[in-house]
């Protein structure tokens, strides 16, 4: 008789499997909450102690770390020496192994105490895991509910599963303890506070296959961390086509612009290529609406809509005259929705714009390796700015200058931003050069750059960028200074009456 140990905190379909492999022949053995879970089922099976012939001890923590569980599912069947140690012991064997681990991750996202998440590392679980995957060529592993059919399925067929079946749960087996460890370790290392360990293990969730990467003929996957807060993987998608890697990406740009907006004022971010191609504030959804899309009408075409309100029939009705790819809010009213899933392709998708962000660090893939940094939340406030020139900014052009920033933080570098009555005018991104950037910014502004307001994400080197803002008749300038040619800008500044103040803070996005 083949025997079966089963011991899972996920009991999701585990009665119908073990009632399968009884009917199959197999004795299952099993532990704590699993027995009796199949012994109320009327399934009768072998406690962990009558293998092992030790009492379960520990509060549990001690049940299967024992000779005559991993004799069982270590011995190489066709070596004679194990299998003359396996009798000389009085080892049976085990043929097939179903474990799912202690639920750390669903203590962790909880919140659970520090002393919950420690009884919640599970020991033996991956102990049983690994020595039945390692000895695959002999032993079943199951670690997921999804596998339970076709391991019926091949046993009913073959009267055992295959070994290629057997690799692959194998594979999922040091895939599953391994993600296991990772946020074990993540938790641990950031409750020391250590930001850069010596060695950086991540887990990832798959979400979806994607049809392609940037082009069609990459391959792309979208993977989202287990701890999901503020993210464009924490939205939920009511409407459209699945999300591709381009829309991944321009949809994150968007809501990382929109969390710079928590004033109480409505916000509209419409970005294309992850950059923002208009952005506006105003008392109501429609006013920021109409800002934002004046910004750019011909860029905001295939791009993506964030917004900080819900949005309302006035406002979808506007949104519907247009080709956008992703409309993301916190809510849609039903007549706003209506209106949006007129058209069969648009990805409506609502957030909740108040999460915190979970993971605060961000990583970037390298050929052969990994960039990680803190996320960047540098903020600046009016006493924070340090104006150096004689020209001082009214509160009016404070407010309008921080708006400046906190759009131009999010764009590509070098990058300028020019804005009025907080609404983007014009926006120069991913530059070789900042004068190159401010040209593209104030060509698109046009007659309106008059008056209004220049934000750079970096210093001036030269004077060369405050000189053409001049020929625009840009009133203030925002920009990080720290520059050992500062003064130049200073005095063409002075020279024009134009208002500067510094940051003492940059921000470079690459």
């Amino acid at each position: 008789m083949k025997r079966a140990l089963i011991s899972v905190s996920d009991k999701t379909g585990v009665i119908e499997f073990a009632k399968e492999l009884n009917e199959l022949g197999y004795e299952i053995i099993s532990t704590g909450g699993t027995k009796k879970a199949l012994d109320d089922a009327g399934l009768k099976t072998l406690s962990i102690s009558e293998v092992t012939h030790f009492p379960e001890m520990m509060d549990g923590r001690v049940k299967t770390l024992h000779p005559n569980v991993h004799g069982g599912l270590l011995c190489v069947r066709d070596n004679e020496e194990h299998m003359k140690d396996l009798l000389e012991n009085k080892i049976e064997l085990i043929d097939l192994v179903v474990v799912n681990l202690y639920p750390f991750k669903e203590t962790l996202k909880k919140g659970g105490t520090h002393e919950e998440l420690i009884e919640n590392i599970d020991i033996g679980g991956p102990s049983m895991l690994r020595s039945a995957a390692k000895n695959h060529k002999f032993v079943t592993v199951c670690v997921d509910p999804e596998d339970y059919e076709r391991v019926i399925s091949e046993i009913k067929e073959n009267g055992d599963t295959t070994l290629e079946f057997r690799q692959y749960l194998a594979a999922k087996v040091f895939r599953t303890t391994a993600a296991y460890d990772s946020l074990i370790a993540g938790y641990l290392t950031k409750k020391l506070g250590i930001e850069y360990p010596e060695k950086l293990t991540l887990t990832y969730e798959k979400v979806q296959d994607l049809r392609y990467g940037e082009n069609p003929h990459q391959s792309a996957a979208f993977y989202a961390c287990p701890m999901v807060g503020y993210s464009i993987a924490g939205a939920k998608q009511l409407h459209g086509k699945e999300l591709s890697y381009n829309n991944i990406q321009d949809a994150n740009g968007a809501i990382e612009i929109l969390r710079e907006f928590k004033d109480g004022k409505k916000a509209v971010v419409a970005v294309k290529h992850t950059n923002p191609c208009g952005v506006g504030l105003g008392d109501t959804l429609k006013e920021a609406w109409d800002k934002a899309y004046s910004a750019d009408p011909i860029s905001i075409f295939g791009g993506i809509v964030a917004v900080n309100d819900t949005i309302d029939e006035e406002v979808a009705t506007e949104l519907h005259k247009l080709f956008l790819e992703i409309v993301i809010a916190p809510a849609f009213t039903e007549k706003a929705l209506e209106i949006l899933m007129a058209k069969k392709n648009i990805r409506l998708m609502t957030l909740d714009i108040n999460q915190e962000i979970v993971n605060k660090q961000r990583v970037m893939g390298v050929n052969d390796g990994l960039l990680v940094q803190d996320i960047d939340y540098g903020t600046v406030t009016a006493e924070d700015l340090v104006c150096v020139t004689e020209t001082k900014p009214t509160k009016e052009d404070i407010e309008e200058l921080l708006f400046g920033w906190k759009v131009v933080k999010n764009v590509k570098s070098n990058a300028i931003v020019i804005s009025k009555g907080n609404q983007t005018l014009g926006v120069g991104a991913g530059q070789m050069n900042r004068v190159g950037a401010a040209k593209i910014a104030l060509e698109q502004a046009g007659e309106k750059s008059v008056g209004s307001y220049m934000s750079s994400d970096a210093f001036f080197p030269m004077p060369d960028t405050v000189e053409l803002a001049v020929k625009h008749g840009v009133k203030a300038i925002i920009q990080p200074g720290g520059s050992i040619k500062d003064q130049l800008s200073i005095d063409v500044c002075n020279a024009h009456g134009i208002a500067m103040v510094f940051t003492k803070m940059r921000h470079f996005k690459h």
